[in-house]
């Protein structure tokens, strides 16, 4: 089959800092988010996505939580790292679409910039990142403000396609 499609979720909690990273980009705000890495939550997703759509398992494979190496490590590094496998693989990103769960920070103002780093950080054109983010509206962890969430879907393809 020459198209594939996969799909990643991550939440992580928050905590009182200086700041949330989402998509690479650092979103000043009172918080900040709690993980073994940098908890980019929307990363993480984005990672098992394409680990799904090329048959390869999940960043727990590759990146276990029990190994210090990968502690505090930003989460570009494992995008980098996911992108490289599916290259392995001889497949590639086509397209990547995500919906980022957060009562705070407001995202509207960030969206653009995570857009672009994310399509810097998977080689693709930006025209192909989506981003959405939702408040949930008061519910649950996430609209408590206790945790951010994010969802992804990717889609990729054969690289001589």
């Amino acid at each position: 089959m020459n198209i594939r499609v996969g799909i990643g979720y991550d939440i992580h909690r928050l905590k009182k800092g200086k700041g949330v990273r989402l998509g690479g980009v650092l979103i000043p705000c009172q918080f900040q988010l709690v993980g073994h890495s940098d908890a980019d939550a929307l990363i993480h997703a984005i990672c098992d996505s394409i680990l799904g759509a090329a048959g390869a398992g999940d960043m727990g494979t590759y990146f276990p939580d029990t190994e210090a190496k990968f502690r505090a490590r930003e989460s570009a590094w494992f995008l980098k790292e996911v992108v490289g496998q599916l290259r392995r693989r001889g497949l590639k990103a086509v397209q990547i679409d995500t919906i980022i769960m957060a009562q705070t920070p407001r995202l509207l103002e960030y969206r653009r910039r995570i857009q672009e780093n994310l399509a810097l950080l998977l080689k693709i054109p930006k025209e192909r990142v989506g981003v959405k983010a939702k408040t949930n509206e008061g519910l649950d962890a996430v609209g408590s403000k206790k945790a951010v969430a994010a969802w992804a879907v990717a889609l990729v393809k054969k690289a001589k396609d």
